[in-house]
């Protein structure tokens, strides 16, 4: 049984923990690794959003910027600069706000101007995947901000995972550091029911050590926060569906990703990031039944 929290969005909460949300993914960049820029014009972003809505979905995660590995993110030169963010992701937050009034949406960024600036336009979330880590004026941004917060845990930037070493525990570093990122969120000011953590399934982690994380999701309820997780059609879940020695295209991970979702559901998460949203909410509709 998964505790229930309240999670503060600014001007609303989220109840979380009795049964599992969805949050549908819109990627608008041109190089995401899952879908290949297919919403990648800003109408195209708008309507795939609103479809994941009539879909069912609770949150909206719009993202400008592809952090897959090998890509050039942070701070210091990175491949999309702030401004071509803002570009991409600001007509779709402000023409989602305007058809649905009420839907939440999801900034997915590591930059601060970007958080401000999105929040500003009606995102009510700021998920960054550095954990804050990447901009280090985020924290400060977002004390000042009212929304909701994803720290999400990797190791190191995109284009040097591929050189990163093994770890031997691949759980309990994420954990501690986890806890080390929420901490020094909790030092800045920022609320604790504002944080949502996310282990970063993919972020850092080698194939074989996305597994672990997957089999002991549970003891991430030890850092007492909501649990947020995204595995959708990772490469991971694509090497285990290898057939005759060749991971599973993205495209073919749909049943191997609800397979992983259900399992998280079923140990702990409070939200799923998912790009199937119809598929993920009847499979954890029946997740949620088992688990309580």
């Amino acid at each position: 049984m998964r505790p229930v929290f309240t999670w503060n969005l600014g001007d609303r909460s989220l109840e979380l923990g009795k049964r599992t949300l969805v949050m549908g993914i819109v990627n608008v960049t041109p190089d995401s690794f899952s879908d290949a820029g297919e919403h990648f014009v800003p109408e195209a972003g708008v309507a795939h959003a609103l479809n994941l809505l009539d879909e069912g979905a609770d949150i909206i995660d719009i993202g400008g910027e592809s952090t897959r590995p090998g890509a050039r993110v942070g701070a210091e030169n990175p491949a999309v600069s702030a401004q071509e963010e803002l570009r991409r992701v600001l007509p779709v937050i402000v023409e989602v706000k305007r058809a649905r009034a009420s839907a939440i949406l999801s900034v997915d960024t590591y930059k601060s101007s970007v958080a401000r600036a999105s929040v500003e336009a009606g995102a009510e979330i700021v998920n960054d995947v550095s954990g804050l880590q990447w901009d280090s004026s985020m924290k400060t941004t977002l004390v000042g901000l009212r929304c909701g917060i994803v720290l999400m845990h990797t190791r190191g930037r995109p284009d040097e995972w591929r050189s990163l070493p093994a770890v031997p525990d691949i759980v309990l570093l994420t954990k501690r550091e986890l806890r080390q990122h929420s901490d020094a969120a909790a030092a800045a000011g920022i609320k604790r029911d504002r944080v949502v953590l996310d282990p970063g399934f993919g972020f850092g982690k080698r194939f074989e050590e996305n597994y672990p994380l997957l089999r002991h999701f549970s003891e991430f309820q030890e850092l007492h926060f909501p649990l947020l997780a995204g595995v959708s059609r990772k490469s991971f879940i694509g090497r285990a569906l290898a057939r005759n020695g060749n991971d599973a295209a993205a495209a073919e991970r749909q049943f191997g990703t609800l397979g992983a979702e259900i399992a998280l559901a079923m140990k702990g998460a409070h939200i799923i990031r998912t790009h199937n949203v119809s598929a993920c909410i009847e499979a954890l509709k029946l997740a949620d039944l088992a688990a309580n």
